[in-house]
């Protein structure tokens, strides 16, 4: 069991880890990149980078950076030790946010980006731009970024609470 305990805490870690690296590299890099770009760049940019994140990789790190904390969350619960249990339940709980706000905001404004069609074919590119609101998009994902980053704090120091009592 103890082998499975820091085995999922090391995973959880990583998973989350990688979270916050691609949501910091869209808040540093990506999105400032992008706005400096004209309408119809934008548009097929982002409708691009969005089609081709959703890929294995990204999917198994989105989703394992929810399931690894909670597993971790739930064999630390009976573990007689409970030092490192306070920080997998707060980075379950970031993360979990992290989710939240992914699936109910971020999620739906791609989809409608990439609704609007080839940007070839699109007749406003400004209006599709301006309905989009990089604004909104870019202000949740640095929400996404801190608390994702926050949770791989805290999973950071769970590791070296583990490491301490093993």
């Amino acid at each position: 069991m103890e082998i499975l305990r820091g085995t999922a805490l090391v995973v959880a870690t990583m998973t989350v880890g990688f979270m916050a690296g691609v949501f910091g590299l869209y808040a540093n890099a990506i999105m400032p990149g992008l706005r400096r770009t004209d309408d119809r760049t934008f548009v097929g940019s982002f409708q691009s980078i969005d089609r081709a994140i959703i890929n294995p990789l990204f999917m198994a790190m989105f989703f394992g950076a929810l399931l690894f904390p909670g597993v971790s969350v739930l064999l630390d619960l009976p573990a007689g030790e409970r030092s490192v249990l306070p920080w997998t339940v707060a980075a379950f709980a970031l993360y979990s946010c992290v989710f939240v706000t992914t699936i109910a905001v971020n999620v739906p404004m791609n989809d409608a980006i990439k609704a609007a069609g080839d940007p070839d074919d699109i007749g406003d590119l400004a209006a599709v731009r301006a309905n989009f609101d990089e604004a909104k998009w870019h202000r949740w994902n640095v929400v996404r970024t801190v608390m994702s980053t926050g949770g791989f704090a805290c999973l950071a120091l769970a590791l070296v609470e583990y490491g301490r009592n093993s």
